[in-house]
């Protein structure tokens, strides 16, 4: 049977993406069989690659080149220097691979790193980042961001806000969409019957019986309780700064947490290099490396592939996983 490759789209030319990518073929080769989305001469001179018209190429040649599905930009891409010109060309790639996974083409989607505001100058992108668009292509699937690595895999509820809003913004209604999409995913995209799911306190100490923040109290031991009794493996609130040791961590399956930092400074903390962004909800697998463009650093061959490495690895697994 011949497998399904995962579908690399290219990012932001201009950023590490390209480099990255030729350094991940070196290190996956046909272990895991992926296809670069892009134009081939933004990729690194003297990468072997192998242009190809079907993504079921891939796994005869993922050994030997780089598969290349060619996509036309209009400008050549010059390493830490972003072109709007190719702005609009970056976006028809992210639709055209979620419509090649969407065809059942690929097992899973990666996407290279883009950088909002040159696709908002250069072609008046409409949405706050990669995630919102998916969710728009997919028609507007209800979806969460999980970040994860080998040793934890955390959910924010909410995501890039002012901390003085998250107390407004993390409700009971956003808890139990969160753990809900969470548990699907887990059980869909990673092969777990019956997930377990910790739920981190939003304050300090989960607000000590009421003494340092009463969200713990007024609603979340109700709501939580509530979904236990639904049937999911929720435990908590319980006091995040003793959620993330080696032997907590041998409780749960997932952390969903209150809020940006309480999940990714763990994460990163654990996986600073390997961390993979994975996006619940949609009705493919979509992973990408948890990093930026890079323009700073970009051509100089000096960008670490680790991450994007991950997220191929783990898009390769999770399709495995719903296949």
């Amino acid at each position: 049977m011949t497998t399904r490759p995962v579908i690399l789209t290219c990012g932001d030319p201009s950023g590490i993406g390209p480099e990255i990518a030729a350094k991940a073929w070196e290190t996956l080769g046909a272990r895991v069989p992926f296809v670069w989305l892009g134009d081939p001469s933004h990729l690194p001179r003297g990468v072997r690659i192998r242009e190809i018209s079907h993504p079921s190429e891939a796994e005869t040649h993922a050994g030997t080149a780089l598969p290349v599905l060619p996509h036309e930009f209009p400008s050549a891409a010059i390493p830490g220097e972003p072109n709007l010109q190719n702005a609009r060309a970056v976006i028809d790639v992210i639709a055209r691979g979620v419509d090649l996974v969407m065809r059942g083409e690929g097992s899973a989607l990666c996407t290279a790193p883009i950088n909002k505001k040159v696709l908002k100058d250069g072609a008046g992108f409409a949405f706050p980042g990669h995630t919102e668009y998916l969710a728009h292509l997919s028609g507007d699937a209800d979806v969460v961001m999980m970040l994860a690595c080998d040793a934890l895999r955390v959910v924010p509820a909410t995501i890039h806000i002012a901390l003085a809003d998250v107390p407004n913004a993390f409700t009971p209604e956003v808890l139990r969409r969160t753990v809900r999409i969470t548990h699907r995913g887990l059980q869909k995209d990673f092969g777990l019957e019956n997930p377990r799911m910790a739920i981190a306190g939003l304050n300090p100490h989960a607000g000590e019986g009421g003494t340092m923040g009463r969200e713990e109290q007024d609603w979340m031991i109700r709501e939580i309780a509530a979904l236990q009794q639904e049937g999911y493996a929720v435990s908590g609130p319980t006091p995040a700064d003793t959620l993330f040791h080696k032997a907590a961590r041998s409780k749960y399956d997932a952390v969903i947490c209150a809020y940006h930092d309480q999940a990714l400074i763990p994460i990163k903390t654990l996986a600073f290099d390997s961390g993979v962004n994975i996006t619940l909800g949609l009705p493919f697998i979509r992973t990408s490396p948890d990093h930026g463009t890079a323009f700073d650093i970009a051509g100089q061959g000096a960008a670490s592939p680790a991450s994007l490495i991950s997220a191929l690895e783990m898009a390769a697994r999770m399709g495995e996983a719903r296949r």
